[in-house]
């Protein structure tokens, strides 16, 4: 037997190994669980940053409002490579680029977010008798909600601060759905109503009730409730494709109980006892200014207000 080195390429490694220059590809799949601890942490690298040129104040403040707002500026900032190579004694970087990009085909899984074991949820807040919310209508939902913030997002990119008129209500894909009052929001009210989409999305891909805590919230739910309908009559073998193995459940895409269990969670509960929570809301819309729809229910808890916008 030769002598044992602990040097991996022999003894002489170690004097070589200083003029070597190496290509190193490292490909990552990530997954976003905890976006507030993910922003801190770019927040916290970018403080660190010497940034160099005409206005450094002005590009710290503009990469820190970018990994605020963005999952892929925060993870860009944390995954430098000339961060990365730093933790790492006796090397130097001398190039690099980072590439990001998201999985199209990425969904939750559903049935280990929403297991049908009987088993009360803890933080969604319902659990009313033996009804739940199945891995195939959290599915189906999500996905509703999610193409409605997309396309809430594209009406914002085309129409920006324009009206929404009587006569051309088939130019806008999601905000010529919302009552007439609301159809001269400016921008940023619309941009909050996209997101208030995706929050709601975000409740079913950490295995929540999408218990609405606002009434923009209330509006949101209420259209993904009428999408998911509409595309499960219309396009059934498009849903089933959609739900590939989940498993099948005797309260698959009951609709009536979504809107028994999920709706009046949170929100007003006084006025007449023989309205139901959804005609109280009902009230309630009607007689609230738009922007006042993002006012969060008094016994409902806030969201993260440094979250930002998918968009």
């Amino acid at each position: 037997m030769g002598e044992r080195s602990d040097h991996p390429q022999g003894p002489g490694a170690a004097e070589d190994s200083g003029a070597q220059e190496i290509e190193a590809t490292v490909v990552l799949g990530l997954r976003i669980t905890n976006w507030p601890a993910l922003r801190a942490a770019a927040v916290a690298a970018v403080e660190e940053l010497d940034f160099e040129g005409i206005d450094p104040a002005g590009q710290r403040r503009e990469l820190l409002r970018e990994v605020s707002e963005d999952a892929n500026a925060a993870l860009g900032a944390l995954l430098h490579p000339d961060r990365l190579v730093a933790a790492i004694p006796g090397v130097e970087a001398i190039g690099g680029t980072l590439e990001i990009s998201v999985t199209e085909d990425f969904a939750p899984d559903f049935a280990e977010l929403f297991p049908l074991d009987g088993g009360e949820d803890e933080d969604g807040g319902g659990g009313a008798g033996d009804w739940t919310l199945t891995p195939r209508t959290a599915c189906l939902l999500h996905a509703q909600l999610l193409g409605l913030a997309d396309a809430g997002y594209d009406d914002l990119e085309e129409h920006e601060d324009e009206p929404v008129t009587d006569g051309d209500e088939t130019d806008w894909t999601v905000f010529a759905r919302l009552p007439q009052r609301t159809w001269r929001q400016h921008r940023s009210w619309r941009r909050a109503m996209a997101r208030a989409f995706d929050d709601l999305a975000d409740d079913l891909a950490l295995g929540e009730w999408p218990l609405p805590r606002c009434l923009a919230e209330e509006s949101a739910l209420r259209m993904a409730l009428v999408d998911a309908r509409t595309l499960l009559g219309a396009q059934p073998e498009s849903v089933a494709d959609m739900m590939g193995d989940l498993p099948a459940d005797l309260y698959d895409y009951d609709w009536d109980g979504c809107h028994d269990e999920l709706f009046g969670v949170f929100g007003p509960d006084d006025g007449d006892p023989e309205l139901s929570a959804e005609q109280r809301t009902e009230l309630l819309l009607a007689a609230t200014h738009p922007e006042g729809w993002f006012l969060v229910y008094e016994d409902a808890e806030e969201r993260d207000s440094q979250r930002g916008y998918r968009r």
